[in-house]
């Protein structure tokens, strides 16, 4: 099977490899021949392959997309639009496919800078731009490479980021295992949810935190160096500085910058911005997108964090309406009007709040305690936002549906989009009250990948955990469903996400709950239009559509028309946006 696996990547790097030099030698062919006018370089005409335009409940193909100026002008027949564009680029696509370009409504550029310019040990392999990163999956194999780590990048005044580790696979940690393995190095492991961390002496000298001052804080473990959830949302702002040093945040952008264009996504949304420093946070990140890398990047303001900072929700919210006439760029949008805000804890910490207990011991946590966020919820409510709320277990999500709830009958809202994402577990039921109170959602499906397996065992036991992210329920009841992959809780690639989503298969090839498997072109609706949706952006992206920009994404093959198991390694021979195409150097890695 292996080899027969090599040989099918070496055909189809060949294929693509020579569809790049093609397609470069056929835009300059066309610019300077074959017309009595010389091309206009501001129009291309796209044809020769399948051109999925994502538009209706079913595939609808066109034979040929114009777009002009950065926007899509005609969609249709090849020789209407030749005749009504005979100064365009020709482009042909030689039998790929032409998509809508690719949408990641739900993905954390902190994260990520974090992530790749940090030592990765996580339980399953990690693709990052230089190569691989294997996973390790027992106690011993961790320990080792995090000696190899703290061996090789660790520097006295600097504080060595790890990130990946998880208690199922590789056992308990705590702060006098890192004093151990780092009596002098200041380290600091970030739990694979992001959502926990845990440091040495060296790093709570070196960032100046004392015990004092969580004193009020429950969900904080001073004795084992160990922050989770609020404890750590609250401390994250004081590790601005290291976690946002600008040489290895900057890498960590470039990185992140590689893995879109690599993947065909050409928007991104980040739900929850700033995570820890308002200024630190943008300042980089639009010295990344200055160089005008061909995706954009929408933010949606955290409510909950920037309260915090502001001494207050009104202050707060004074400045988040003030923030887009400020900070919006051409390729940064500050989303108006919408806000991000925290109900219980991550699934990757197995810490959502579950209806029913959990197995050993494990306890649901409230992100921000549930005074405060039903205050929040009304707040944003009666103000007419839009409200995204990070809800993952079945009584947090249960909390949220009350609220609104609530919220409907006091103040009745129609089309107001309030959406849950991630929803690692749920029920039939709360879909149904989903569905009466207009609540869509927003879901990661890669957690059927990763934690059926280790959760079958531990924590959810196997009914729950086979059923984590039922999203045939979800699509059932017609509700508005997008894909995201909340990076790094899942690779930043789309069409991992529509495979996991439409095969339910687990890290150990266990096919789980087929019932609850989706079809190819509801999936690929929810990377597409339906994440276009989430943000409130499917009047400008997520289709091809004449009058939409002219974001593609270029496929070496079509979804719909390989088998369901082939759906992620699908090459990504480039994309376009605003009407400019930038194609992959492709490998077979």
């Amino acid at each position: 099977m292996r080899k027969n696996n090599i040989c099918m990547k070496t055909k189809l790097l060949i294929v693509a490899t020579a569809v790049f030099s093609f397609f470069g030698c056929q835009q300059e062919r066309q610019n300077s021949t074959g017309h009595s006018l010389p091309a206009d370089s501001t129009q291309t005409v796209y044809f020769g392959g399948d051109i999925l335009t994502m538009e209706g409940d079913k595939p609808v193909y066109a034979e040929a997309v114009v777009s002009a100026n950065g926007k899509i002008v005609f969609v249709g027949n090849k020789a209407e639009a030749l005749k009504s564009y005979p100064q365009a680029v020709r482009f042909d696509l030689q039998s790929h496919t032409l998509m809508p370009g690719f949408i990641e409504p739900h993905l954390h550029p902190l994260i990520a800078a974090l992530v790749l310019s940090s030592e990765i040990i996580a339980p399953h392999d990690w693709h990052v731009p230089e190569g691989l990163q294997k996973g390790v999956g027992t106690h011993e194999e961790f320990m080792q490479r995090l000696e190899d780590a703290v061996g090789r990048r660790g520097k006295p005044g600097e504080i060595l980021f790890v990130w990946g580790y998880h208690q199922l696979w590789h056992g308990d940690l705590n702060r006098h295992i890192l004093n151990a393995v780092a009596p002098h190095t200041p380290l600091v492991v970030l739990h694979r949810s992001f959502h926990e961390a845990f440091f040495n002496d060296a790093a709570l000298a070196l960032a100046g935190l004392k015990e004092s001052d969580f004193a009020k804080n429950p969900q904080m473990d001073w004795h084992n160096g160990h922050f989770f959830e609020g404890g750590w949302m609250a401390l994250a702002p004081k590790l601005g500085p290291y976690m946002l040093q600008p040489v290895k945040y900057k890498k960590g952008l470039r990185d992140m910058t590689a893995l879109m264009k690599k993947n065909g996504i050409t928007t991104i949304n980040e739900p929850g911005f700033p995570n820890v420093d308002f200024n630190l946070e943008y300042t980089l990140l639009k010295q990344e997108m200055d160089k005008n890398p061909p995706y954009e990047v929408y933010n949606i303001l955290n409510g909950t964090q920037l309260s915090r900072m502001y001494g207050g929700i009104e202050k707060a919210t004074e400045f988040i309406e003030s923030a887009p006439g400020q900070f919006n760029t051409n390729n940064i949008t500050i989303l108006p009007s919408q806000i991000k805000l925290f109900a219980d804890g991550a699934i990757y910490s197995l810490a959502m709040q579950l209806k029913e207990p959990y197995l050993d011991g494990f306890k649901g946590k409230w992100m921000t305690p549930l005074a405060l966020f039903e205050k929040q919820m009304n707040y944003y409510w009666d103000k007419g936002y839009k409200i995204h709320i990070h809800a993952n277990g079945d009584f947090g999500i249960q909390r949220c549906i009350d609220i609104a709830r609530k919220m409907m009958a006091r103040n009745p809202r129609e089309n107001h989009g309030l959406t849950l994402h991630h929803m690692g577990y749920f029920t039939a039921d709360q879909v149904d009250q989903m569905q009466e109170l207009g609540i869509e959602a927003s879901v990661n499906p890669y957690y059927v990948w990763a934690l059926a397996d280790k959760y079958s065992e531990y924590g959810l036991g196997k009914e729950r955990a086979q059923n984590l992210v039922d999203v045939k329920l979800l699509v059932d009841r017609d509700i508005p469903l997008s894909f995201h992959s909340d990076f790094a809780m899942a690779p930043a690639e789309p069409l991992t996400l529509v495979w996991t989503a439409v095969n339910r298969i687990t890290s150990a090839g266990v096919a789980v709950t087929p019932e609850q498997r989706i079809d190819v072109y509801t999936a690929l609706k929810a990377i597409t239009i339906r994440a276009a949706r989430t943000l409130d952006l499917q009047h400008k992206i997520g289709s091809i559509k004449v009058g939409k920009d002219a974001n593609f994404t270029i496929l070496a093959e079509n979804p719909l028309k390989v088998d369901s198991m082939h759906i992620k390694d699908i090459m990504v021979v480039g994309s376009v946006y605003h009407g400019k195409v930038h194609l992959n150097k492709l490998s077979a890695n």
